[in-house]
């Protein structure tokens, strides 16, 4: 997770809205241009800023009128901006754009966000949805294992094989929101549970802050085996990092990237707009352009494998108890 100071800039989209079915076909200009919608949109987010500036610049050129001010932070600094605000006098944003679904049901369950309503939503399966957000991309937590490591593990369960005793290392989950999805998907399997992270313990597992940490540790040699993402292994290795990705069985463990118009907006249309974007063909091809999974199924994404994910309402009730359990095992 990043830690910069945060970006504020402003982008004016001004091109033309092309409207058409999944597969791409374009309707006639005057149709499209009866469904355009024109406004002024504050977007707090906490995606990548390559993912954000790749999204900015296809939305300008098919959605004339609709101008986008970013305010751009890790997920804490975020969350610290919008509850000081709420003490102040009211949320600035019209859109939360969030890494991963925690902090989104925690304001969803407050009622700070708006119904997710509208046909564009159904392409997003039903697992990526909640009552008021919808998920824009997938983050697939994945293995590294450095060049020279033999065997390599194919499987979340070999991690605790005597192969790699005081080889592993993991993300903080009370940190990482993309850690918390592995301990949410693993450590409730009935496969796995936390037993698992109990013979990760007695294995020697070692536990630092981030996936990109994690990576550090594989790449340097420090470990032989790492729990990290998808896109930070790829853009990793295609600079030369001595490791190699295991998309492991049963699947790659995905959390998805919600999106949600506050309840408050100044402009719920073109807060709605901008939203529905984000989950469009051309939203989710500019998402996939960055190297994150689309949530839609029908949006080429060049790399294939299977995912597998936890169920994140039930993950948001039990979150502090699965913490509890991962902190007895492996809190100081």
């Amino acid at each position: 997770m990043s830690h910069s100071r945060p970006r504020l800039f402003a982008a004016t989209l001004t091109s033309a809205l092309l409207v058409g079915t999944v597969s791409g076909l374009a309707v006639a200009q005057e149709s499209a241009d009866d469904d355009l919608v024109a406004g002024d949109v504050t977007v707090y987010t906490s995606v990548t800023q390559d993912t954000v500036d790749a999204v900015l610049a296809a939305l300008a050129e098919v959605n004339p009128g609709l101008s986008v001010e970013v305010f751009r932070a890790p997920t804490g600094e975020l969350d610290a901006r919008i509850a000081t605000e709420l003490r102040t006098g009211g949320i600035g944003a019209d859109v939360f754009w969030m890494t991963d679904p925690l902090s989104i049901q925690q304001y969803e369950a407050d009622g700070l966000l708006a119904s997710l309503e509208g046909e564009e939503f159904e392409a997003v399966p039903e697992a990526y949805k909640g009552e008021s957000f919808v998920g824009t991309r997938l983050l697939n937590l994945v293995l590294v294992a450095g060049a020279e490591v033999e065997p390599k593990p194919t499987a979340w369960a070999d991690l605790v094989d005597p192969a790699y005793a005081d080889g592993v290392v993991m993300p903080d989950p009370g940190f990482a929101g993309s850690a918390f999805a592995a301990l949410g998907y693993l450590g409730t399997s009935d496969a796995l549970g936390m037993d698992f992270y109990q013979g990760l313990k007695d294995n020697g597992a070692v536990m630092v802050q981030s996936p990109v940490d994690t990576l550090t540790g594989v790449a340097e040699g420090i470990y032989d085996v790492g729990i990290t993402l998808d896109k930070i292994a790829r853009d990793n290795i295609e600079k030369g990092a001595p490791i190699e990705m295991i998309w492991p069985e049963p699947g790659a463990i995905a959390l998805f990237s919600p999106a949600a118009v506050v309840a408050e907006s100044d402009d719920p249309a073109a807060a709605a707009a901008f939203q529905a974007f984000l989950v469009s063909p051309e939203g989710q091809a500019a998402i996939a352009s960055t190297g994150w999974q689309p949530v839609r199924d029908d949006v080429e994404w060049p790399y294939e494998g299977e995912v597998v994910t936890a169920d994140w309402g039930e993950l948001y009730g039990s979150q502090a108890e699965l913490l509890e359990a991962f902190d007895a095992i492996f809190g100081d």
